[in-house]
């Protein structure tokens, strides 16, 4: 048996997500037919309208075919982890994995498979979380759906798409109505599903070393984000981010016992949460991150000599009591 690979032998692995007619097919489309030079296998759910032109297959052996621009695709069909497996039949092909979820999915669970199999996790990591947003409907499917939220909700990165169909100020009203729910996601706004694939690929979303490169939007308050224009605001379900932040060293026991308590008791509702910590006695920052009640956290690197030592944390999630979670913060520092 050979050892474990580092992190950096494991396939990053981006799972695509956003309501039909978002943009996806156009977006996959995009990256199994353009000259982008990256070698990504794509797995798309069966419900994918992806027509796939016969003649841009090279070699369709089973379920896995090739296109002529060096990506592979695949149709999840069933589970998952047995096409990953088959996927890693091939390792020496594809440099990288995007998995694409049903319109009405919630990324979360596909997410978690990563941390849950160990297998999978010796095999895979899980590199970020691609929400696409349709600028034009978001705000009537937010109306209705659930998912809607939760898709923006745990996303290292949102693409606003059919920026060309509205407004400005409707775009940017939108754009404010994301940074409601999320405040961590970086924001990008795209026509026809255009990207550069840099923007999507590598984030390091899940990747504790870079769990702490916050956007700067992350510390702004946004007290003002319940309009009275919003009147189909629901009442059954809000989902919000909440930052905190301190000067002031943490106590780590009572962190770990609060952080704990925390996720046992509303670990569903918490979609994403991330954090850098000063810890009392430690010369190293702690960095952790959870996806739902998977928690991952350690010491990271040595706090530079210059650089300021503060504690930010953010929990997007819905139900979140901003006042209960700043009361426990404030209760952990030493």
């Amino acid at each position: 048996m050979s050892a474990t690979p580092s992190q950096t032998d494991k396939v990053p692995v981006t799972v695509l997500t956003g309501f039909l007619g978002a943009g996806k097919t156009t977006l996959l489309n995009y990256i199994l037919t353009a000259n982008h030079g990256k070698r990504i296998a794509v797995i798309e759910n069966e419900f994918g309208e992806v027509g796939i032109d016969s003649d841009l297959v090279i070699n369709a052996d089973e379920e896995i075919f090739e296109t002529n621009n060096g990506c592979i695709c695949c149709t999840v069909r069933g589970d998952l982890i047995r096409i990953l497996g088959n996927l890693m039949k091939r390792r020496n092909k594809f440099d990288r994995i995007l998995i694409e979820t049903t319109g009405l999915a919630d990324p979360g669970p596909v997410a978690q498979t990563f941390f849950r199999d160990s297998d999978l996790e010796d095999a895979f990591k899980l590199d970020g979380i691609v929400t696409l947003v349709d600028a034009k409907h978001f705000a009537k499917q937010i109306g209705r759906e659930e998912e809607a939220y939760r898709q923006v909700a745990f996303a290292d990165v949102v693409l606003l798409n059919k920026t060309d169909l509205v407004s400005a100020p409707q775009a940017d009203a939108v754009e404010k109505q994301i940074r409601s729910i999320n405040k961590a996601a970086k924001i990008h706004r795209t026509v026809k599903g255009q990207v550069d694939l840099d923007q999507i690929l590598d984030l390091g979303g899940f990747d504790l070393n870079r769990a702490t490169t916050f956007d700067p939007h992350f510390l702004e308050d946004d007290h003002d984000h319940d309009h009275g224009d919003d009147h189909h605001h629901h009442h059954h379900i809000t989902v919000s981010s909440v930052p905190l932040t301190s000067d002031r060293p943490f106590d780590v026991n009572k962190l770990n016992v609060w952080l704990g308590m925390l996720l046992q008791v509303q670990g569903n509702d918490i979609y994403r949460m991330k954090g850098v910590v000063n810890i009392k006695g430690q010369e190293k920052r702690f960095v952790f991150q959870g996806v739902h009640m998977l928690f991952d956290g350690r010491p990271d690197r040595a706090w530079a000599a210059d650089e300021k030592r503060g504690t930010k944390m953010i929990f997007i999630g819905k139900n979140l009591n901003r006042s209960d979670l700043e009361a426990g913060f404030r209760e952990c520092q030493a």
